[in-house]
């Protein structure tokens, strides 16, 4: 690519070999369930989890939604982080759509919800009060800077779900950015969850897609919801072909964005009026600071005239995110440094 662009790792393209998988997918009608790339990229990616089934759908929000609505029905309560993706952008889907009311909890500096409050936040048996049914978490932790939850943190959490007859939902977006940063299986960086969603682009390349993973009984209760979500799709093994390669390989280069996210945090900390805040996984977080001489808005616009392009973080002017993907190589992330040090003078 003649650009370099950190605002996400969903702005990447399929790779060569996924365009040429999906070129030449085998397909069927996915309703009727006789997609054979579809039904091979479920299978295997429950296989992957530890689970015994999963869902295709055609994102994180979708799988998501499906899988509050499958857990927890109308009128019941879930818990789950004040800073979470599910409450903040999902434009609060499972109240509009699903009649479920959130009960959220402060998100801790390294993306946990601590116990205790999960805890006293589970609603007593009494006439007065919804019934909490679910408590979701999100690994990576976004909005904190993608900080990866533990195996062991997550097992604490699912234990006290069970102790109480409740579910553990993941929204595991960047599942595999998680289970690279502890060097542990798929299945082990879920432990003890009941579901969990996973993208196909974030970080991965493929185009479109998430998978939602549970038992066979909660997967065939939440393929009714996909489809009154609309979102049944037919020769869907065009997409599914790229997601085999994403789950497969896509994954296994991981630990290089890492690596080169750790790289450009290290070399920003060099460069004046750049405060470094954060560095999880692919993610980089960074503060322009007063003292530069250009405003965020022309930083901005100044990069861009580079061919790099970056963007602020919502709600916050002088705070950025700088995401790392497989186009992002080690002598790109010079490239940046180099250009931030001209633009900034």
């Amino acid at each position: 690519m003649d650009y370099i662009d950190l605002r996400s790792d969903t702005v990447t393209h399929p790779t060569p070999e996924m365009r040429n998988a999906m070129a030449h997918a085998t397909v069927g009608d996915d309703v009727y369930g006789e997609d054979p790339t579809v039904n091979r990229l479920e299978a295997e990616a429950a296989a992957m989890f530890g689970m015994e089934a999963g869902l295709l759908v055609t994102s994180g929000t979708q799988g998501n939604l499906i899988a509050l609505l499958t857990h927890a029905p109308r009128g019941s309560e879930i818990i789950s982080g004040d800073k979470a993706h599910i409450i903040l952008y999902e434009q609060g889907g499972m109240a509009a759509l699903g009649g479920i009311m959130p009960r959220t909890l402060p998100v801790q500096d390294d993306g946990t919800l601590r116990l205790t409050d999960i805890q006293a936040a589970i609603r007593i048996d009494d006439q007065h009060f919804p019934r909490t049914k679910l408590v979701c978490i999100e690994n990576t932790q976004g909005t904190v800077g993608s900080v990866p939850l533990s195996p062991e943190y997550t097992q604490s959490v699912a234990d006290l779900a069970h102790q109480n007859s409740l579910k553990l939902h993941i929204d595991g977006a960047r599942i595999f950015n998680a289970a690279t940063a502890y060097n542990v299986s798929a299945a082990e960086i879920i432990s003890g969850a009941d579901s969990v969603t996973f993208c196909l682009s974030k970080g991965l390349g493929a185009p479109i897609g998430s998978i939602l993973l549970g038992n066979k009984d909660f997967i065939k209760e939440a393929h009714r919801n996909r489809k009154i979500l609309g979102g049944g799709m037919r020769q869907a093994g065009v997409l599914a072909s790229a997601g085999l390669i994403a789950i497969h390989k896509m994954t296994q280069r991981l630990h290089e964005d890492h690596r080169n996210a750790a790289d450009l945090a290290e070399k920003l900390k060099s460069v004046p009026h750049i405060k470094v805040l954060s560095q999880h996984t692919s993610f980089v977080f960074f503060w322009l600071e007063e003292s530069a001489k250009l405003t965020p808005a022309e930083f901005t616009t100044a990069m861009r005239k580079h061919n790099i392009l970056l963007s602020p973080y919502p709600g916050y002017e002088r705070k950025f995110r700088a995401v790392l993907h497989y186009w992002i190589t080690p002598e790109r992330v010079d490239t940046v440094i180099t250009t931030i040090k001209q633009v900034l003078g």
